[in-house]
């Protein structure tokens, strides 16, 4: 098969268009013709080298997917079900995704949702999960909570922004234009806060405090973050922007009686993973296909152009998500 070498690991931009062995499936793992695959920023940091897969995975770079199954192999579907050559799936991955083909765990394969196609499908599986994830399943987030997004124009972010909304909480935001922080308006979020020219703790602060924030920057924001948070607030870190080394206040965070979580999907095992996917496609697959969360695919581009797709990214270029298309 064809996928995308990183030919030199000290340059992040030497990704390639070659070769690689075709993978095959081990025991209750599909083998996917991939349609399309999500670019995440977990990538550029793989490429960087700042991010590397867990033991015994491909180092092809790509953690979603969406795609046909090529290979069954005698695999079921949750509800016992059995999955069938041909059938239309997205795909959560631990890496594999910029290829032409990817074996992946049963227990990680989603349905496409009603009226998505294979490139929408690929741009929402690490966002769906992610966001399900931490807001419910590790942040609990109530009806009527703030919740506060950094980076509120990214893929995370707007898909956050939906489904608490859907979920009735209230959404702050931040972005670094006037531009995302429109586009966040449109899908519902409340405060707009420019970080380039605001301090989004003070304007927390005045709207009583976040309940909840999901932040993907990490060391940069943890003071300002704890400071943000309401009493009984949940921070949870899910991206290191920011740098990974941050001085944490413990009175402060004492006196809000808060809780900090740092949580990521890829090194999770295959029973946590599965249970992840589940949980996600019984929540937010009806509201994808009812249109209460929508999908925002900014560019679709070949997946030969990978570095271009990774510069475009790096370069806060992207509202959204942007998708690599492989096949037809």
């Amino acid at each position: 098969m064809k996928a995308i070498i990183q030919k030199d690991p000290d340059d992040p931009t030497s990704l390639t268009w070659s070769d690689s062995p075709t993978p095959v499936p081990g025991d209750n793992e599909v083998l996917v013709k991939v349609t399309a695959a999500g670019v995440n920023r977990a990538d550029t940091l793989q490429a960087q080298g700042h991010y590397p897969p867990p033991p015994g995975v491909t180092d092809i770079i790509g953690l979603e997917v969406a795609g046909v199954i090529e290979d069954a192999n005698g695999c079921v579907r949750p509800d016992g079900t059995p999955w069938a050559s041909g059938d239309r799936v997205g795909a959560l991955l631990s890496g594999g995704g910029y290829a032409e083909y990817v074996t992946v765990p049963a227990g990680q394969l989603l349905p496409v949702p009603a009226g998505f196609s294979l490139t929408d499908t690929a741009s929402i599986v690490e966002v769906a999960c992610t966001v399900w994830s931490n807001l419910m399943m590790t942040a609990h987030l109530h009806k009527g909570d703030l919740l506060l997004v950094h980076g509120g124009g990214g893929g995370v972010g707007l898909f956050a922004v939906q489904v608490a909304k859907a979920l009735g909480a209230r959404v702050a935001v931040t972005a670094g234009s006037t531009a995302k922080l429109d586009v966040c308006r449109s899908y519902g979020a409340e405060l707009l806060i420019n970080y380039r020219d605001e301090d989004f703790t003070s304007v927390i602060r005045e709207a009583g405090g976040a309940d909840v924030i999901l932040d993907i920057i990490g060391a940069k924001y943890l003071d300002r973050n704890v400071s943000a948070l309401a009493s009984d607030g949940h921070l949870v870190i899910i991206g290191m922007q920011g740098g990974v080394r941050g001085e944490l206040n413990i009175g402060r965070l004492l006196n809000r009686r808060g809780t900090i979580s740092a949580t990521g999907l890829r090194y999770r095992d295959t029973d946590d993973k599965a249970r992840i996917v589940r949980a996600t496609v019984d929540n937010v697959w009806p509201m994808l296909a009812d249109g209460t969360v929508r999908h925002h695919v900014d560019r679709v581009i070949p997946v030969r152009d990978a570095a271009a797709a990774h510069a475009a990214l790096l370069a806060g270029e992207i509202t959204g998500k942007i998708v690599l298309s492989v096949s037809d």
